[in-house]
């Protein structure tokens, strides 16, 4: 483990996980795709656990229409980079992370980024992209995480090479762009999904648990229902 300081910041984990898991969190290189609803959280949630390599990548700013779900918004926030504004907000929550910042397209940057990735969070908002990043991670042997959100329902699944769960799930939806934008997003689906999609990571991390392989989780917080569907 690291000095006195490092220990303190991280003590809430340890039984929850053991201090050798903790170095685990710790070497691992997590890639963000989307710094919105979903990545915003998931990106807070890895800080705060100790992951000290995060890649981001997120073409657009800040708008008002963000301010009721983006964890990293704010008046101040407003017509700015997302991914600027959230390194700044790391220096802050964790400044042991090294956090690489793209401003655009994850297809733009593929061949110029840091690579090297332990796991890949989906956190997009549209079927098209979805289908063209399980692509790569099929192409670079990488595992998948992916969540989406609309109104009061969330979904999450783990995508490992060789498997093709989110091509079947994007295959049902039928529709490039994603629900969210008829359906709206009430802020705390987004916290939600990417908790689990988080706690997903971090199993993949730590080769622990059980994942949502071959799975699609399912919540619905109006009526409290939740359901898995195993293909």
């Amino acid at each position: 483990m690291p000095g006195t300081r490092l220990l303190l910041r991280y003590i809430r984990n340890i039984e929850a996980i053991t201090e050798e898991e903790q170095e685990r969190i710790f070497k691992a290189h997590v890639a963000v795709v989307g710094c919105g609803g979903l990545g915003g959280y998931v990106i807070s949630h890895l800080a705060r656990l100790g992951v000290r390599r995060i890649t981001a990548f997120d073409p657009d700013v800040f708008a008002e229409h963000n301010l009721n779900r983006q964890l990293f918004s704010g008046l101040s926030s407003l017509g700015r980079s997302k991914v600027e504004v959230i390194e700044e907000a790391l220096r802050d929550i964790n400044p042991e992370v090294e956090f690489y910042g793209f401003k655009g397209r994850f297809q733009d940057f593929w061949t110029d980024d840091r690579g090297d990735y332990t796991v890949v969070i989906d956190a997009l908002d549209n079927l098209k992209d979805r289908r063209e990043l399980a692509g790569w991670c099929r192409a670079k042997k990488l595992p998948l995480v992916y969540g989406m959100v609309a109104g009061w329902y969330g979904q999450v699944g783990t995508q490992f090479p060789g498997e093709n769960t989110l091509d079947k799930i994007c295959h049902l939806a039928g529709k490039e762009k994603g629900v969210e934008e008829k359906e709206g997003v009430l802020s705390f689906v987004p916290a939600i999904i990417a908790s689990i999609q988080v706690a997903e990571a971090v199993k993949i991390i730590l080769g622990r648990g059980e994942l949502l392989r071959n799975k699609f989780f399912l919540i619905d917080l109006l009526d409290m229902e939740t359901e898995i569907l195993a293909w």
